[in-house]
């Protein structure tokens, strides 16, 4: 059975990179079947925090990325303990006790002799007696796997062909001095014991690769199929990465992004497919598949997803937004006018009430100077409201008669003057929904 997981740390919000490993994951297991896993990763104590597990589980519940079990890795600490065991009887586990301060400069001397900054495996060389005067000294080391120095191979589902020389990667720390133990064995262990078959993960992560074949295989276990997507990038090139904390999925949401558009967004972003708005995880499952996809970074605007929300939106019936328009006060025998009306001329759902405070209250105009006369003319030849269906083509006879005004120069001030905006709906269909009359507000 095709299993996939997806394991965010809980030590901030997901935001939009974090949700196309997410989404791809999760369509791989819907598209086959399968299960989705949700792997909570908190085995750092100090960084994990309870109120990012509820924003992040909130978060995949919003967009309909319901997991078929969830896990939390540190309630797994055991098992990662007896993997350590296993590495360290097979003779691929080591201790090592250099500071920071000294692992630096043994890579600076590296690279001034042309050499690859990778850890020179100089612990391997210490006796029984060296190691326990440096815990005396230091308190315990790091744990380092010992690496099979040859190339590692793999085939990738997104980046095809990868070879890496394991002699030019460090031996990669799987705990940490004070006992943590870090993502690269934790996940291996987890993978293996879960029968995760299916990884897709972000480019960054393909030395980390090569690295956790090379563990999975001394422990035993079978080597998922790995798919490495590529990074995403402002509009205009420009890293991401120093923007990611605007870009939470909890403040597209609260920017009124709907799930659906943000979804059919990511599910084509960086592939050969043109993106189509989706109105459900199955039709965008239905079209997915990695071999779309390529290796060059992929160019993210959040601003795409606005045009998105307004095209899902416009395609809801009344009953869809029916409990949204109730709780703005319109009363019931205006909802289905109302939302015919302003349907095509909203962006985001909080347009809703935009729109319905112009109808109610009145817009502040939007007068140019050299209309200010005409349009205080043209508001005195306004009756009292409520509106019959024929009043906005009655008033503009009476006004063009009056002033000898026609065409644009007559119809664009009244529109802008009436809703306090350049574009909008049909003002033939506006005025028979305003509350109120218009007129000049200081």
């Amino acid at each position: 059975m095709t299993t996939t997981r997806f394991a965010p740390s809980p030590t901030g919000f997901i935001h939009v990179g974090n949700l196309r490993t997410a989404l791809f994951n999760h369509l791989i297991a819907r598209k086959a079947g399968g299960t989705f896993i949700l792997r909570i990763d908190d085995t750092d104590p100090e960084r994990s925090k309870e109120e990012y597990v509820d924003a992040i589980k909130r978060d995949l519940e919003w967009l309909g990325l319901t997991w078929d079990r969830i896990e939390r890795q540190s309630e797994r600490l055991d098992m990662y303990a007896e993997a350590a065991d296993k590495l360290r009887e097979m003779g691929r586990f080591y201790e090592a006790f250099e500071t920071p301060t000294e692992l630096d400069l043994k890579r600076k001397k590296q690279l001034n002799m042309g050499k690859p900054p990778v850890y020179d495996r100089a612990a391997l060389g210490l006796g029984e007696d060296e190691k326990a005067a440096l815990r005396a000294e230091r308190g315990d080391g790091v744990w380092r796997f010992k690496l099979d120095q040859e190339r590692i191979s793999w085939v990738d589902g997104i980046l095809g062909d990868l070879s890496i020389d394991a002699a030019s990667v460090s031996d990669p720390v799987l705990i940490r001095a004070d006992g943590q133990v870090l993502y690269t064995i934790a996940s291996v262990v987890d993978d293996t014991d879960m029968g995760v078959t299916h990884v897709v993960r972000g480019s960054d992560h393909v030395t980390n690769t090569a690295t956790q074949i090379q563990i999975i295989e001394a422990l035993g276990g079978t080597v998922p199929a790995f798919a490495h997507h590529s990074l995403l990038t402002g509009p205009q090139g420009e890293a991401l990465s120093k923007r990611l904390g605007t870009l939470a999925l909890r403040d597209l949401r609260e920017q009124g992004v709907e799930p659906e558009a943000l979804l059919s967004l990511m599910a084509r972003l960086g592939s050969s497919q043109p993106v189509e708005l989706r109105m459900s995880l199955d039709e965008i499952a239905e079209g997915f598949d990695l071999d779309h996809f390529g290796s060059a970074p992929t160019k993210f605007d959040e601003q795409d997803l606005f045009p998105l929300t307004a095209r899902k939106l416009q395609g809801l019936e009344l009953a869809d937004v029916a409990d949204e328009i109730a709780a703005l006060g319109i009363p019931a025998e205006l909802a289905g006018p109302f939302w015919n009306v302003v349907r095509d001329n909203i962006t985001i759902r909080n347009d809703l009430g935009d729109w319905w405070s112009v109808f109610r209250d009145g817009a502040s105009p939007l007068i140019d100077d050299d209309d200010r006369a005409f349009v205080a003319q043209a508001f005195e030849l306004l009756a009292e409201p409520p509106y019959a269906p024929e009043a906005w083509s009655t008033w503009t006879n009476a006004v063009k008669e009056a002033t000898g005004r026609k065409g644009k120069k007559l119809f664009m001030p009244l529109r802008k003057a009436v809703t306090g905006r350049e574009r909008g709906p049909e003002m033939a269909d506006v005025l028979p929904l305003m509350q109120v009359k218009p007129g000049l507000k200081s």
